[in-house]
């Protein structure tokens, strides 16, 4: 999996093909290092992203649209200044390297027309956008780089962009098949195929090294002297192949249906054990792959002071569970106390002050007891404190087992929270999450938290194939709305059983029974937005809204129920996506 330079090529062509000569209608920076630009061509608005995340940094046309910030940040106000109205002209790759430039046909200050580029730089946590005049001054930065950080080249307003430093390796398309097979001849045989690839020629990714390895030599770890026969005509058939764009965009799935690996070319070294699908196009590739991923980042950058509370929250909760137990594992000696203060209390007319210790027959088992005992207290002043201990013993594992209660729920209300938090996609959704800890008790370790008005809370809705609504909450908050101030008394409730994860209503109220082909497909999707979700199978409770309750004081999202039915479903996020009403 790499966005290499042999896939931003075919990325680039199809940029050129589909938005070549668009005009830039709006810019939008929807995360810290995304930005998308609305092209309109021939009628048609299409979306250019460009992301330089250290994670999934690439470029390509997208149909995905992300929430954008209700306050543009200073780096998309920029870009709509100097870009905003522009012609883009067309993007070309930088060498064969991970870097391409942007070029917009735009206006200056004064009013002129002039070239202006944007160059987009895909490597890893070196990923970076620059914008820059005709000439190659640096007008802004995502990130900036200056003399603190790299003595070799500094990306900063002002400067002439310098292209990032070649690396000691050979550009694959200024080599002819002479050069290459003297640089293969001059290495060991026994040298994996891949590796010999890897470190002379710049700008091909390990999967497809291995790939040229595979259909030369017959495996992905073949070597030189396997590959000779046919090594230097499948290298070259696959950089002509780069070079007029002959590709096809698949995608390899694992047995669960998760995208593993993306290429611009067939993989054969996985020998079935992914299943292989094409796509229609190379941004409509790229969006399948990274949806997940991008969403992942997304909330990792928006929401890490949650993340961070909720973490810290598990931990301190977890110490302070194990400390309880151990302490009420000590409270099991509280008998004990008892047994030693009736012993002396029964065999007092045989004890003195002054003993230190005295042993005694133990009445319920015929056994013999050692008790020590305190000198300077009477034989009735010893009986008192060992009732004494008893009795405190007794009313610390009363108080124990109710904070051991507490506890145990306040870390499934934390598992709940984290479980909300991995679902969510929208700024929206992280505000209630944030609002949710706030009326916790955690707003105090929020940074420069303000709780807004309360509106409507976030929930998905789904239409079965009878065409019963289904509505699932993305939040506790959405859950306890949905369940006792949304939902009729006839609905229908589900829930994953014994673990996190959505209410799930379905509403039925006034209406005939639903088929048991719409039960299912409620628990289907109580299960995928749940924890159950990770697995192949899950057990869902069922049951009507009225029979659902909540506690005093309980926490958000917390309910309980004594009548219900019980069903295990497959985990079908495909079915259950085909369900939802966008």
């Amino acid at each position: 999996m790499a966005f290499d330079a042999g896939m931003l090529s075919f990325v680039l062509n199809e940029i050129n093909e589909k938005v070549g000569g668009g005009k830039v209608e709006k810019i939008y920076q929807p995360a810290r290092d995304e930005i998308v630009f609305l092209l309109r061509n021939f009628g048609n608005t299409s979306r250019l992203l460009i992301n330089a995340g250290s994670r999934c940094p690439r470029i390509n046309i997208t149909n995905t649209k992300s929430e954008n910030p209700q306050k543009a940040p200073m780096l998309c106000m920029l870009f709509r200044k100097h870009l905003q109205g522009a012609v883009f002209k067309g993007a070309e790759q930088l060498g064969f390297e991970r870097a391409a430039r942007l070029s917009f046909d735009a206006f200056d200050d004064m009013g002129f027309h002039c070239e202006k580029h944007v160059i987009v730089e895909m490597m890893g946590k070196y990923s970076n956008i620059v914008l820059t005049d005709g000439d190659g001054k640096i007008l802004t930065v995502l990130r900036q780089v200056d003399f603190t950080q790299s003595l070799r080249r500094q990306l900063l307003p002002g400067m002439i962009y310098e292209a990032p430093p070649p690396q000691d390796k050979l550009d694959p398309l200024t080599v002819d098949e002479d050069a290459f097979k003297r640089l293969a001849a001059d290495c060991e045989g026994e040298r994996p195929c891949e590796k010999f690839i890897m470190s002379n020629f710049s700008g091909i990714s390990p999967l497809v090294a291995r790939e040229i390895a595979t259909l030369s030599g017959g495996c992905p770890g073949a070597t030189l002297d396997e590959c000779a026969r046919k090594l230097t005509d499948v290298f070259f058939d696959v950089l002509r192949n780069i070079v007029s764009s002959k590709g096809k965009a698949v995608i390899l799935y694992d047995k669960n249906g998760n995208p593993k690996e993306y290429c611009f070319m067939p993989i054969t070294q996985y020998c079935g054990e992914y299943e292989q699908r094409e796509c229609a196009s190379f941004g409509e590739m790229l969006d399948t792959f990274f949806a997940e991923k991008s969403r992942d980042e997304k909330i990792a950058q928006k929401a890490s002071d949650v993340l961070k509370i909720l973490t810290a929250a598990e931990g301190r909760l977890t110490k302070k569970y194990q400390l309880q137990q151990n302490e009420l594992l000590d409270c099991e000696e509280g008998e004990t106390f008892r047994l030693y203060g009736d012993l002396i209390t029964a065999n007092i007319y045989r004890l003195k002050r002054g003993m230190e210790s005295c042993t005694l027959d133990n009445y319920m088992d015929g056994s013999q007891v050692e008790i020590k005992l305190d000198s300077k207290l009477t034989p009735a002043q010893n009986a008192q404190r060992y009732y004494k201990k008893y009795q405190k013993s007794k009313s610390a594992k009363e108080h124990l087992t109710e904070q051991i209660a507490l506890c145990e729920s306040e870390i499934k209300y934390i598992a709940t929270v984290r479980d909300a938090l991995s679902r969510a996609e929208t700024e929206k959704d992280l505000a209630e999450i944030r609002s949710e800890l706030y009326h916790a008790g955690y707003a105090s370790k929020m940074k420069q938290f303000t709780e807004k008005k309360q509106q409507k809370p976030s929930y998905l809705t789904f239409k079965t194939t009878n065409g019963y609504t289904v509505l699932c909450g993305k939040n506790n908050t959405a859950n306890d709305w949905l369940t006792f101030k949304h939902a009729e008394k006839g609905d229908w409730w589900f829930h994953a059983k014994n673990m996190p994860g959505s209410h799930v209503i379905m509403e039925c109220a006034g209406l005939p029974e639903p088929p048991a082909e719409d039960f299912t497909e409620a628990c289907m999707i109580a299960a995928v937005h749940s924890k159950a979700g990770e697995g192949a199978f899950a057990e869902v409770d069922y049951t009507r809204v009225k029979q659902v309750k909540k506690p005093p004081n309980a926490k958000p999202g917390y309910v309980i129920y004594h009548t219900n039915w019980s069903a295990t479903v497959n985990v079908d996020k495909a079915a259950v996506e085909a369900l939802l009403v966008k």
